[in-house]
């Protein structure tokens, strides 16, 4: 079960090994060792019932259909992730003996894996570090940036808003910060460490901003490819009660093959990720549509 297949351009599905061995149309789609190292990436690491902190923070439902039904993926789309493998690998391999990197722990509710540790940022703090690759428009938002129309004084002075001022947008830096997924993992790591007898004294994502050239970037004051965004502490008890929530979720899935139920908003990023984003989103809508025709039959018999 997990990814089995690759999506093709001309969007046929094929089986993962046939594409690897010999591509059937005139020409790769990208060059071999890349489709390599997505298959590579995207393989089921077979924890068993270690879920990753990454794989929890998700929706329960996606998760159990990654796990128990054979799905495809476009390799296109896992592109900005193998940019974030290779960030964490060259970080990794240029690390100093005194920094821990790449480094798997776990406890009894989750398992998760270190970027960076150790006295970082040289003031002599033991730094947790996590690196994330990401869009300007997310950098954005991480950093608690928005926008506000305010007058610019002036009036128009014709058309049909003649008298009206004019407006235009000023950027502000005092909004909330839109970082509770990423701010829950890292806490994770911390809580990691620490249960391993690592001492954490700051916690950081590190952002590396693809996009940070272009004019959109810029009018959203994101202009440097890295950002540190530090991170501030979440309750251990939170933490055991969100993961141990998550992870008794998946439990029961896994235990009586029931679907879980529908995943939470936030998690769909208010349903923009289902049909355009989930990998499993084909599998999730027929179960649904299966449950509901159970209902109805069900309803139907009463």
């Amino acid at each position: 079960m997990g990814v089995t297949q690759f999506i093709c351009p001309n969007k046929d599905k094929m089986n993962i090994e046939q594409c690897l061995s010999l591509c059937p149309h005139h020409i790769r789609c990208m060059g071999k060792p890349t489709l390599e190292a997505i298959a590579k990436s995207v393989k089921d690491r077979g924890l068993g019932r270690k879920y990753s902190v990454t794989e929890l923070i998700g929706g329960s439902r996606e998760l159990y259909l990654k796990k128990m039904t054979d799905y495809a993926i476009n390799p296109f789309d896992q592109i900005f992730a193998m940019h974030g493998s290779a960030v964490h690998s060259i970080c990794e391999s240029n690390s100093s003996s005194a920094v821990l990197t790449e480094t798997r722990l776990s406890n009894a509710l989750y398992t998760g894996q270190i970027d960076a540790y150790g006295d970082l940022l040289g003031n002599g703090k033991m730094v947790l570090l996590d690196y994330k690759v990401t869009s300007s428009y997310k950098a954005y938002l991480a950093m608690g940036y928005y926008k506000v129309d305010e007058p610019t004084g002036e009036v128009y002075k014709s058309g049909v808003k003649k008298g009206m001022p004019k407006m235009r947008k000023v950027l502000k830096a005092d909004g909330v910060r839109k970082i509770l997924p990423w701010a829950i993992q890292v806490n994770a790591y911390r809580m990691l460490l620490e249960e391993h007898n690592f001492r954490v004294d700051e916690m950081y994502i590190q952002l590396y901003v693809r996009d940070y050239s272009l004019r959109i970037s810029a009018e959203r004051n994101i202009n440097k490819p890295i950002y540190l965004l530090k991170v501030n502490k979440i309750s251990n008890e939170y933490l055991k009660r969100y993961f141990g929530m998550k992870k008794a979720i998946m439990d029961s899935a896994m235990d009586s093959g029931v679907i879980p139920g529908l995943c939470r908003k936030s998690e769909t990023w208010n349903g923009r990720k289902c049909e355009n984003y989930c990998p499993v989103f084909e599998a999730c809508k027929k179960a649904s549509e299966e449950h509901q025709t159970v209902r109805e039959t069900l309803a139907g018999a009463a």
